[in-house]
């Protein structure tokens, strides 16, 4: 049970199953100049969580991944890549944000959003929750809205835009839907025949069953591709690409990545890996579309913060749809 100098945090000392992730009381972290205090109340169990915790990275990104998250053991023991939640208290020098406000934030790969309470710079990717929202619902925004909104700022998509997203159903295809179709792509949508339904209802013009038929196989061209699973590299998809078109590579091994720029140069066709750095101004702008209608909380399954392992184990299943939350204290 939390006390006024403890909180409940969902640990893992070693990589490997779900099994070792259990609840931990932790000292609740004091925030430094500059930082914000955040209570948690929900987060979510993304694909990032199972590969960290995993290390399940793509091929070649071992020695790369092993620097980030550790080598022998997790250099950052508490999971969670983005967070919902009551500003508990302030550093100094903090002046945008005030205790008892209503936050949503993006930790990245700093992780820490399995916890109680959590510090976060002021000034990094947080911003106001949608007054519209529940902040189990608001946290949904977070880690695929901020993805997508980063490679979408490289390139250009406007009214007739076609755009595909592989990957359709998961947290960052389901927000590269919305996203595209606020910006009025014509959005086609490569997922299972199961989760036709969803993708329509946030907005895909088409679907492509893969189970059913290969996105690549006819004439079709795509102006963006969005490769959320890893396996539409580009020597795969570069015919469904439109002259001066994209693949924005969301997953990508270590070989996409090292030949991406040649590729571009040689093909014209931006091939790009690098999901940049949006911030803030990227969360505000999902809650102003949240805030008016026009972006959905998408959720599979809510589990409580004591049920962490049977939420790390339905992730590592590969079907969710959305986000699977993180429940962590009452609104």
């Amino acid at each position: 049970m939390t006390s006024d100098t403890t909180m409940t945090a969902a640990v893992y000392r070693r990589f490997g199953a779900p099994e070792e992730v259990h609840l931990e009381q932790r000292d609740i972290p004091t925030p430094k100049p500059g930082e914000v205090l955040i209570r948690v109340h929900a987060s979510t169990v993304s694909v990032a969580d199972h590969r960290t915790r995993a290390r399940d990275v793509p091929a070649g990104l071992g020695l790369l991944a092993a620097v980030s998250i550790g080598v022998f053991r997790p250099r950052r023991p508490i999971l969670g890549m983005d967070a919902a939640g009551v500003i508990a208290a302030v550093g100094s020098g903090v002046t945008d944000f005030a205790a008892g406000d209503r936050v949503i934030a993006a930790m990245g790969s700093a992780f820490g959003g399995h916890a109680e309470y959590v510090c976060v710079p002021a000034d990094g990717a947080i911003t106001h929750a949608p007054t519209t929202m529940t902040l189990e619902e608001a946290v949904t925004l977070v880690f695929g809205g901020i993805t997508v909104q980063g490679f979408f700022a490289q390139v250009s998509i406007g009214p007739g835009t076609s755009v595909l997203v592989n990957g359709a159903s998961g947290a960052v295809g389901t927000a590269a839907i919305q996203l595209a179709k606020q910006l009025g792509a014509v959005v086609t949508a490569v997922t299972s025949g199961r989760n036709a339904s969803l993708v329509t209802a946030l907005g895909a013009d088409r679907v492509i069953d893969y189970t059913r038929q290969d996105f690549t196989a006819g004439d079709d061209t795509y102006d963006v591709i969005v490769d959320g699973v890893g396996n539409a590299p580009f020597d795969r998809v570069e015919d469904s690409i439109a002259p001066g078109g994209a693949l924005l590579l969301v997953v990508g091994d270590l070989r996409s990545m090292l030949r991406s720029r040649a590729q571009s140069r040689r093909s014209g066709k931006l091939v790009t890996w690098n999901v940049g750095a949006p911030g803030a101004e990227a969360l505000a702008h999902i809650v102003e579309l949240a805030d008016v209608g026009r972006y959905q909380a998408v959720i599979d399954r809510s589990y409580e913060l004591a049920d962490i392992v049977d939420a790390h184990r339905y992730v590592d299943t590969g079907r969710k749809r959305g986000n699977v939350v993180l429940r962590i204290a009452e609104a």
